[in-house]
């Protein structure tokens, strides 16, 4: 496992980002554009070999003066060899259950710590924690070519994706593509929706009549992003029909709408790339230590 855990400049990746390194030579996830992935898998298979954990530098003030990194920027890599450890495992039990969690490396080697804890890193010995929180989930509500179109495009970003719909066709052909989307037959289905504080909540309905009791549902529910197609005059009547249901003022001033950081888009590939830049901007911009207490 080899994990970011100090920045020097510029770079491509944050302090806890993790490659993980195979005896094989295969790798998972990256530490660069590329510039140093390679040198990293050598050093990777040196400390597997020799069983015991490291801190190597690379780019400025790296021993490894052949090694640059374009943005002339420094990282400061912990190497650590996991073997049969029990930490693989015990993190991606706690990814798959969406819980924040923590990596903490110390001479005894990578420990899972069962909640977010702010990253800290001291090169000089290799000790260091890195809190994780979920990935964002991606809770489409709809019907439209834009539906499918935002949950592929977010699944490929590596989030978490799913898409309710009324629409059975549509659903069929989400499911052949290997995208999860199930059924909402009536507005009043609201326990289909699933959130949790990682969650951003998309309605992409042409008829707004359908989103009005599960919007209202939506503001209960835990999220960092709520946003709805349709513009500003579609978004006002939205929102009288909300105010009836007792949804607030404040809370309507939260809604994202019109959707995305572009607005007036003519395809579905284009509102569907505009509101994922949004989504991702606003979980990049969230505070969740803050907003979570």
């Amino acid at each position: 496992m080899v994990t970011v855990g100090a920045v020097e400049g510029s770079s491509m990746r944050n302090p806890g980002t993790i490659m993980g390194v195979a005896e094989d030579g295969s790798f998972a996830g990256s530490l660069s554009g590329g510039c140093i992935e390679q040198a990293v898998v050598s050093e990777a298979l040196d400390v597997l070999k020799e069983g015991s954990p490291r801190v190597t530098r690379f780019g400025a003030g790296s021993p490894y003066v052949d090694i640059k990194l374009p943005c002339g920027g420094g990282l400061d890599l912990h190497f650590q060899p996991l073997g049969a450890d029990e930490v693989a495992t015990a993190c991606l039990s706690t990814i798959r259950g969406r819980t924040p969690f923590s990596i903490r490396l110390d001479q005894d080697g990578a420990h899972h710590v069962p909640e977010w804890r702010a990253s800290e890193f001291d090169a000089s010995n290799g000790a260091g924690v890195f809190g994780h929180w979920p990935a964002p989930r991606v809770q489409i509500v709809g019907h439209g070519a834009a539906v499918p179109a935002l949950t592929e495009m977010a699944r490929s970003m590596g989030c978490w994706a799913s898409a309710l719909t009324p629409d059975e066709q549509l659903i069929r052909s989400m499911k052949e593509q290997g995208l999860a989307a199930d059924l909402v037959k009536r507005t009043t289905q609201t326990d289909l929706l699933e959130s949790d504080p990682w969650t951003a909540i998309v309605f992409l309905f042409h008829d707004h009549d359908w989103e009005i009791d599960l919007m209202a549902r939506a503001f209960e529910l835990p999220h960092f992003y709520l946003g709805a197609m349709g513009g500003r005059k579609a978004h006002a009547m939205r929102c009288e029909a909300l105010k009836a249901k007792g949804i607030s003022k404040e809370q309507l001033a939260t809604v994202r709408a019109p959707i995305g950081v572009f607005h007036s888009s003519r395809d579905p590939q284009t509102l569907a790339l505009s509101t994922l830049a949004e989504i991702i901007r606003t979980y990049q911009d969230t505070d969740f230590e803050a907003a979570l207490g």
